[in-house]
C-alpha cells in the first residue's frame, strides 16, 4: 500500500461540488471553491485521465424509464468460453445494466431491470441462452436501502474522515 494519497482535500471538493450540481461550468466552480480556473481545469484533466472520475453525463434511473425492477443474477458458466465472450453477448441486452467477475459459487454477477416480474423472467431467459451460460441464480431487490454512492469514499480516499 502507498502512503501516497490518490486525491487530496481540494480533489474531494471538486468532486463533491460536480456531484451536487452536475452542469456547473469550470469558471462557476472555481469561483465557488476559491481557486483559479486553470487550477480547476488541471484537476479535473488529472482526475479524469487517472480514471478518477470516469464522466459527467446524467445518471439515469431506470424505474423513471418504466423498469422499476431490480434483481441480481449470479450466473455460472462454461469455463470453455470465458468470462468475456458471455460478457459481448450479455453487453446486447439492454436490461444487463451491469456485469462483474465475481468469487464463489458463481462467475458472473449481473445487474439488471425489468419492467414487471414476467418481463423479468423474459429477461432471465434471454440471459440464460447465451452462449457459455450454464444456469444463473436470481435474487429479486424489494427496495433500495442505499443508492449508489460514492462521495463517502472519496472524502475517505482524501484522508477527510481521519
Amino acid at each position: 500500500m502507498t502512503s501516497e494519497m490518490p486525491i487530496d482535500a481540494l480533489d474531494a471538493r471538486l468532486i463533491a461540488l460536480f456531484e451536487e450540481v452536475p452542469r456547473i461550468g469550470v469558471l462557476e466552480c472555481s469561483r465557488r471553491l476559491g481557486v483559479a480556473r486553470g487550477t480547476v481545469q488541471a484537476r479535473l484533466d488529472k482526475l479524469a485521465a487517472r480514471g478518477v472520475v470516469r464522466g459527467y453525463g446524467p445518471r439515469v434511473d431506470p424505474a423513471s424509464l418504466g423498469y422499476p425492477v431490480t434483481a441480481f443474477v449470479t450466473l455460472e458458466l462454461r469455463q470453455a468460453v470465458g468470462h468475456d465472450a458471455v460478457a459481448r453477448r450479455l453487453s446486447l441486452i439492454p436490461e444487463v445494466l451491469e456485469a462483474h467477475t465475481v468469487t464463489g459459487t458463481g462467475d458472473l454477477l449481473c445487474r439488471i431491470v425489468a419492467r414487471t416480474n414476467a418481463e423479468l423472467q423474459g429477461v432471465i431467459d434471454r440471459v440464460l441462452a447465451s452462449e457459455g451460460v450454464l444456469r444463473a441464480s436470481t435474487v429479486v431487490a424489494l427496495d433500495e436501502q442505499i443508492r449508489l454512492r460514492t462521495l463517502p469514499l472519496v472524502r475517505e480516499a482524501a484522508g477527510l474522515n481521519r
